[in-house]
């Protein structure tokens, strides 16, 4: 074999995780991971546009006014805890050269953004809190498997945490307490109505959402999970929203979740009725699974309220072929479990422990 032979054969073995026996791994090399530390009155956005893949930018404990955009695949943007806390700017920011187009202008804290045809992967968002944005404390579009955990979004205008155009992310151990609208929102796309993507495999775990509007909103999404959430003192609980177009939202499990106390009050929107009292609502979804969910406490007047509520949709979509099986549901109002769709739908309501449905019988 000839010698640049040999090399080439070497080269595309390390790339593959391949030995060839007769070249160490060393034969080709990829830059160091670095952490890159950033200090009260110190630009995270200059560290994290400085990054390579693979770095990590560490913000120490401080109050930080900007906003941060990421592009760069395999980053982690790392704070130490609730103490590293990042506020709006002080005064009008001038944009980095790689932040996204209405980050800082338009009120987001954090901005994780990939193409469309090109999502950023990778990325990690962890231990900080964001706080007093006018629009979202971290919003991403166009990513691939992003993780956010360990993150407090608390008093943002309208999300606390939000992802679009976006797949197999991962949100556990989060905060979301007293934002404007979710607490937690994932969307395939918030501006049209299109029928759900497939988020392949999204998963919701461990996160306290306390306080919002809604607590967890799905909107126009499958293939996910959603377990051993705390969900309490929102408007409602969680809610799953599909529209007339195909197909249909779902395909989701929400399991071992605790729902609870979710009585506070907010007004119509141009979608829906007022709102209060809601645990768990679907609208517009199919063959979405609850099961082993303690829901408890969700009392209200709305056309929403109830524990576990399948409403009829604005827009006309239907719930259909969905599994409540094996809940927790006491204390209610005006019911533990609520069906407002036709009984031909195909939605089964098995093994739960409940006291009063809407109609009776699926007790």
């Amino acid at each position: 074999m000839k010698r640049n032979h040999v090399r080439y054969a070497a080269f595309v073995a390390v790339l593959l995780g391949v030995g060839t026996g007769a070249f160490p791994a060393s034969a080709v090399s990829f830059p160091a991971a670095r952490t890159l530390t950033v200090h009260p009155g110190e630009s995270i956005q200059k560290a994290v546009d400085a990054a390579r893949a693979g770095d990590t930018v560490l913000v120490q404990a401080g109050t930080y006014h900007e906003s941060v955009t990421v592009k760069t695949s395999g980053l982690t943007l790392r704070g130490v805890g609730p103490r590293t806390v990042i506020v709006p700017p002080e005064k009008k920011a001038v944009p980095s050269p790689k932040a996204a187009v209405g980050c800082v202008e338009g009120g987001k804290g954090i901005c994780v953004v990939g193409l469309r045809n090109k999502p950023v992967t990778d990325v990690t968002v962890s231990d900080l809190k964001l706080t007093g944005f006018s629009r979202v404390g971290l919003w991403s579009l166009a990513t691939d498997r992003l993780t956010v955990q360990r993150v407090r979004a608390e008093k943002n205008g309208q999300w606390g945490i939000s992802q679009e155009h976006s797949t197999r992310g991962v949100f556990r151990n989060n905060v979301a307490r007293d934002n404007g609208d979710a607490g937690l929102y994932l969307a395939n796309t918030t501006m049209s109505e299109k029928g759900a993507t497939d988020s392949r495999g999204l998963v919701v775990e461990g996160n306290t959402l306390e306080g919002n509007r809604n607590g967890l909103t799905v909107l126009r999404l499958r293939n996910l999970t959603v377990q051993r959430n705390y969900l309490t003192g929102n408007c409602t609980g969680m809610i799953v929203i599909g529209d007339e177009n195909k197909p249909q939202a779902g395909a989701l499990t929400v399991s071992e979740n605790h729902v609870l106390r979710n009585n506070k009050y907010c007004a119509k929107t141009a979608r829906l009725p007022f709102v209060q009292g809601s645990g768990i609502v679907l609208s517009g979804a199919e063959s979405v699974l609850l099961t082993h969910n303690v829901v408890a406490g969700n009392s209200g007047r709305s056309p929403l309220s109830g524990g576990v509520v399948l409403f009829k949709s604005m827009v006309g979509a239907v719930n259909a072929k969905n599994r409540v099986d094996g809940n927790w549901l006491t204390g209610n109002a005006p019911a533990d479990l609520v069906n407002q769709n036709a009984s031909k739908s195909g939605n089964l309501f098995r093994g739960n422990f409940c006291r009063v449905s809407i109609p009776a019988g699926l007790c």
